[in-house]
């Protein structure tokens, strides 16, 4: 993972807001760290004589942010929310907007109570693509906790309140100077700390040391073959499409028990909410059946889990096709274009894992309450009344 930080360029920002936006800028630069508004970073800091997080604001990118994309919010509500036992997503959300003081400023990253409880000035966040591709292998757990003796390693929590509230838990006896980052199962890493650079530099040679692990221990040798004749047109799920056929897309489309080996699950819990947790999967041209499979499954799936959710558009995000390559699909070119980038990560994750003793997910019941998450399900009814 290549340091990205420069000293004369760093010299020129003087506040404390203006280097965190230069580092997150940093992070974002590399899609192995994360991808289309993925990871949230932050700085504490004093305005008006008040401790101040400024915490990412939500539908910013790393890569583009800017001063008026963090949110500014006090500090002591943060830490009072932490320590109640029981608060839903929604009301949290709601709670933090009014502790804003900057009523203009984007609603604050769902994890700013978790950046607030972190006792350092500077809090980096990312779902790098080698700790998860480590963490959701069923050796995670060992490999993880072998590479990163000094890391906080949690298991997988929902992120939001439930999840800040577990790790203020465990963080009551933690020795913070012991401590060089903490870990999520599935989900990322955060590194801190009092400098800047440093907790950037935490972050880059964390990714760097689970880059080497996966280097030694996950090679995988890519194929690349005249792919097999098939009608796109035939794919009527949405406006756009983005067609991969890349050595990539290739190798991972022409495997055996393709409906088994493709519908293992999303990378990290947020990129349900683009992709789905599982796509059409498609053995030969029969394009009317497997969809009809597909929307069935959903279905049933909805069935099992839901309780007074609204039920989301069944079609898949994307479709893989046997010996074809990958298929994605959006309401404009720029969402099928995404979602063939959150899926161009998962394909490679998964490969590596198999060569980790399997590739493991979250779970069916922990996939649905992230793709029907309160949050996501609010703005949907309220809709709906319209």
């Amino acid at each position: 993972m290549q340091n990205l930080w420069c000293d004369e360029e760093a010299k020129k920002f003087k506040s404390d807001l203006d280097l965190r936006v230069y580092t997150s800028n940093l992070l974002g630069q590399s899609d192995e760290l994360v991808l289309h508004g993925g990871g949230n970073t932050s700085v504490k800091t004093r305005i008006n004589e008040e401790d101040i997080l400024l915490v990412k604001g939500s539908g910013w990118d790393l890569v583009s942010i800017k001063a008026e994309g963090f949110a500014p919010v006090k500090m002591a509500t943060l830490l009072e929310m932490a320590e109640l036992k029981s608060l839903s997503d929604s009301d949290m959300v709601s709670g933090q907007k009014a502790a804003m003081i900057d009523k203009t400023a984007p609603n604050p990253s769902v994890e700013a109570i978790l950046h607030a409880i972190i006792p350092f000035k500077v809090v980096d966040h990312t779902h790098a693509d080698a700790i998860v591709t480590m963490s959701n292998s069923q050796t995670g757990e060992e490999n993880i906790q072998k590479t990163f003796p000094n890391f906080l390693i949690v298991p997988y929590i929902m992120p939001g309140f439930i999840l800040a509230s577990k790790i203020n838990e465990m963080l009551k006896n933690l020795d913070w100077a012991q401590c060089e980052g903490i870990i999520l199962h599935n989900h990322g890493i955060f590194t801190f700390d009092d400098d800047a650079k440093k907790s950037y530099e935490k972050m880059i040679n964390a990714v760097s040391l689970a880059e080497d692990f996966l280097a030694k221990n996950a090679k995988i040798k890519l194929t690349n073959y005249t792919p097999r004749e098939f009608d796109i047109s035939t794919l009527k799920i949405d406006i756009f499409t983005n067609v991969n056929q890349s050595p990539l897309a290739l190798t991972y489309a022409s495997k055996d028990n393709l409906d088994e080996f493709a519908r293992r699950g999303v990378l990290t819990p947020e990129h349900i909410i683009r992709t789905k947790r599982i796509p059409l999967v498609i053995n030969d041209n029969n394009v009317t059946d497997a969809l009809k499979k597909f929307l069935q499954e959903y279905e049933a799936y909805f069935n099992e889990f839901s309780k007074n959710e609204l039920m989301l558009n069944p079609n898949p995000k994307y479709a893989v096709i046997k010996d074809f390559g990958i298929v994605s699909f959006g309401k404009s070119q720029k969402e099928a274009d995404i979602i063939n980038d959150i899926v161009s990560h998962t394909m490679m994750a998964v490969l590596r894992a198999d060569k980790l003793g399997g590739y493991e997910s979250i779970s069916v019941k922990n996939s649905f309450e992230m793709e029907y998450w309160e949050l996501e399900q609010a703005k949907l009814k309220k809709q709906s009344k319209k």
